[in-house]
């Protein structure tokens, strides 16, 4: 089993920042993609970031420019750097991780952006 623990969510103005941070443990062999995903109130969980272990990103259309994954491989941990918040990015964000083709996801951590 591997255990994913995220951390850095919290309440911001808008066009404020945060930073959000997933550490993996627990039975680690090797860890490939990892990701965050995020699921606003009513809303279906979707994809808003990604980053391979040799380091390839992809983004969701609505935090390109705003947001930046990156990840520690030595460290098992993935981060999330975000800018300009907007209320409309308010959710539970979700740290997921893909080690041979099984998925693991975190607990989640609120995000909340005021207008």
């Amino acid at each position: 089993q591997v255990q994913l623990v995220e951390s850095g969510g919290g309440l911001v103005q808008a066009g404020g920042s945060l930073r959000l941070s997933c550490a993996a443990s627990g039975r680690i062999f090797y860890i490939n993609a990892m990701g965050w995903y995020r699921q606003a109130p009513g809303k279906q969980r979707e994809l808003v970031a990604a980053i391979t272990r040799g380091g390839t990103t992809n983004y969701a259309d609505s935090v390109k420019g705003r947001f930046t994954i990156s990840r520690d491989n030595a460290k098992n941990t993935v981060y999330l750097q975000m800018n300009s918040l907007k209320p409309e990015d308010t959710a539970v964000y979700y740290c997921n991780a893909d080690q041979l083709s099984y998925n693991y996801w975190g607990q989640g951590t609120q995000v909340t952006v005021s207008s």
